[in-house]
């Protein structure tokens, strides 16, 4: 398990997938602001969920977030188009309702960014998101991460167009910030 602050990342089992479909893809207005595809209407039990545990890939990692605090499921984390030839990736979250505004998405920023950068060697971590997003543009600020820039009208949600801010991080400003040497983002016991 990878551990940062409060927050643990793990591989998602089968019992995570129905939580996750239940309070994360169902929560269809969440759901459309949190992904550039629009919304299906997928049964939980499908493969083509969002959640199916499936083997690994080189270009997707996918999480289950846990509260270390009791180890209940709080939600997802992923890094997605990893490109392995340019060594980047782009980064997300999505955190059950009852675990939003608890400070866990900071510490899942920093559970993916030592993932990201020390285990897989990636140079360069990216956030896409909404700009009216302002709990993901905070976590990634606070983990590190510099406003790059702003793409106008670019994203269709909810019947308009919507302006999306990029977010990026390097690995040498992880080394220089201290991350990468504090232990955030440290890798527990491989049985834990």
């Amino acid at each position: 398990m990878l551990r940062a602050g409060k927050a643990g990342l793990r591989a998602r089992d089968e019992a995570d997938v129905a939580v996750l479909h239940a309070e994360l893809y169902e929560d269809i207005a969440t759901r459309a602001r949190a992904d550039s595809r629009p919304w299906l209407p997928i049964p939980p039990g499908s493969a083509a969920s969002p959640y199916a545990v499936t083997g690994p890939r080189d270009d997707l990692a996918c999480f289950s977030v846990v509260e270390l605090d009791g180890g209940e499921l709080a939600g997802e984390a992923l890094l997605w188009a990893i490109d392995l030839h340019n060594r980047l990736a782009h980064l997300g979250l999505s955190l059950r309702p009852a675990f939003r505004g608890r400070g866990l998405g900071t510490d899942v920023v920093v559970a993916l960014c030592g993932y990201g950068f020390t285990i897989r060697g990636l140079h360069r971590l990216q956030v896409d998101t909404l700009a009216s997003n302002t709990a993901m543009i905070r976590a990634a600020s606070r983990a590190g991460f510099v406003h790059e820039g702003r793409l106008r009208r670019s994203a269709w949600v909810d019947g308009e167009f919507a302006d999306e801010v990029i977010l990026g991080m390097l690995a040498t400003e992880w080394v220089a910030g201290g991350k990468g040497q504090t232990g955030a983002g440290e890798i527990a016991d491989r049985r834990g």
